[in-house]
């Protein structure tokens, strides 16, 4: 059996394998700090992984650090040549939008493998993955190549630019990558704008010519992503917006409102607050009552009164409505 140094050891080096894998350089001190050890324990750890066939590297003066790069072979215990390539086309066709509801987490697969794919099988999985073809309806398309691209940018913290459309114009965009959403329907990357001093979120697939840097920046405070991603979506890009106080469990209006359409946030087991958007607050009224629960508005003010005309053209139509006469039993 082995001791309890032995097996603190092994955990410290797994974890710093996975700190190697989740950005571009570390600096020992960096490394230390993070697992509470000394910057000549991180060396010996280091060695560790090297002789283990990970192909970590050192590079001195300002921006080196430890990097985990490609190598000749893959990593033991992880994948021959021929499961790596079927992994990564797998995870190709996943991100790029072909299945549906697994290109998030196919990413994640996908920029952690990227790491470590020997240079020599990037150019199959890029034949391969080119051969595949999908058909029927499912999420907007986008070239897995951008997402990754912006993936990396994100995990390395490493500023990105891109040309994006802005009414008639297409303009360049200067950005600090924070994190990709995947919706329903489409992929949406949130980055701090260097140009409008401000959080935006983007749509993949609008974006070209899209490219990483290699200045890297300080991560400042950012909000939640999918929430802020979901209510751009859902409500801020309409020109109305409205919030009600549904009477139902925020489970079962999430159940009968796609996550694009509006924000439900839970107020309690039978109550929830749903924030939606539209062209007109007509629209977005009648989507409310359509849920089948009774509801309340709480903004904006002038849609109590769109109610009121709405109940009384209602009532007027029924009103207009002649009773069927009954019918006598024979």
């Amino acid at each position: 059996m082995a001791s309890g140094d032995e097996r603190g050891t092994t955990e410290r080096v797994l974890t710093l394998l996975g700190l190697l894998q989740q950005r571009q350089v570390w600096t020992g001190p960096e490394l230390a700090d993070r697992l509470g050890v000394t910057p000549r324990t991180i060396r010996r750890d280091v060695d560790r992984l090297r002789t283990l066939g990970y192909p970590v590297h050192a590079s001195q003066g300002l921006g080196g650090g430890y990097q985990l790069g490609p190598g000749q072979d893959l990593p033991p215990l992880l994948l021959d040549d021929e499961e790596a390539i079927v992994t990564a086309v797998s995870l190709l066709v996943g991100v790029g939008g072909a299945v549906a509801g697994v290109g998030d987490a196919a990413l994640r697969a996908l920029t952690k493998l990227d790491r470590v794919l020997p240079t020599r099988l990037r150019h199959e999985v890029r034949a391969l993955s080119g051969s595949v073809e999908s058909f029927g309806a499912g999420p907007a398309p986008v070239d897995p190549e951008v997402l990754m691209t912006l993936a990396r940018a994100c995990r390395d913290v490493v500023e990105a630019g891109f040309d994006y459309p802005s009414g008639t114009e297409v303009r360049r965009r200067r950005v600090e990558p924070y994190r990709l959403v995947a919706s329903d329907r489409r992929w949406y990357f949130l980055a701090y704008d260097l140009d409008r001093d401000d959080w935006r979120s983007f749509r993949v697939d609008r974006m070209t010519d899209v490219s990483a840097r290699t200045w890297r920046f300080r991560p400042r405070a950012a909000p939640d992503a999918a929430m802020y991603v979901q209510e751009g979506v859902a409500s801020r890009v309409y020109p109305h917006q409205a919030r009600f106080l549904v009477h139902a469990s925020a489970d079962t209006v999430r159940a009968q409102i796609p996550a694009s359409a509006a924000v439900v946030r839970r107020r309690g087991s039978e109550l929830c607050e749903v924030l939606s958007g539209a062209g007109s607050l007509d629209f977005v009224l009648m989507h409310v009552l359509l849920l089948g629960h009774d509801f309340e508005v709480l903004d904006p003010p002038e849609l109590g009164r769109r109610c009121r005309a709405l109940a009384e053209r209602l009532l007027s139509a029924g009103a207009t409505i002649a009773p069927v006469p009954e019918r006598e039993e024979p």
